[in-house]
């Protein structure tokens, strides 16, 4: 498996993206518990509200998830140029992360800047497997 050694820093990111989104189930469901909420109804659309933002960060970090593995394995793969590949790798999980924290914070424009970041970031990791096929 040495051929995964110069995408390290990529698997890191697979593995603390892994436990960010473990870290915010669980927030998530304490918020819950302390809310009284009863699983399986809908959580009422409120900003204000912190266990409705909780929920929709945990949702719009699942919803890019499996994009986040299918293009690191296809550009891994693909024998793309690591240094791009970690660095687009990098720039999603901080813009994952700061994502998060602006949604519990309720920084609207803060929680857009950081989305659009994970979302360029995920385009960058496509374009570099891509590009190892070029």
């Amino acid at each position: 498996m040495d051929f995964i050694i110069p995408y390290k820093v990529t698997v890191l990111v697979l593995g603390l993206s892994g436990f960010l989104f473990w870290v915010q189930l669980a927030l998530a469901d304490v918020v819950s518990i302390k809310a009284k909420h009863t699983p399986g109804f809908s959580i009422e659309q409120n900003h204000s509200s912190f266990l409705f933002r909780s929920h929709r960060a945990l949702i719009n970090s699942n919803e890019s998830a499996a994009i986040l593995i299918l293009f690191a394995l296809f550009a891994i793969f693909s024998a793309a140029n690591p240094t791009w590949l970690n660095g687009c790798s990098l720039m999603y999980l901080a813009g994952r992360i700061g994502h998060m924290l602006c949604y519990y914070l309720d920084l609207k424009l803060l929680r857009s800047i950081a989305f659009a970041t994970s979302f360029v970031s995920l385009l960058g990791m496509f374009v570099t497997g891509l590009w190892g096929w070029l």
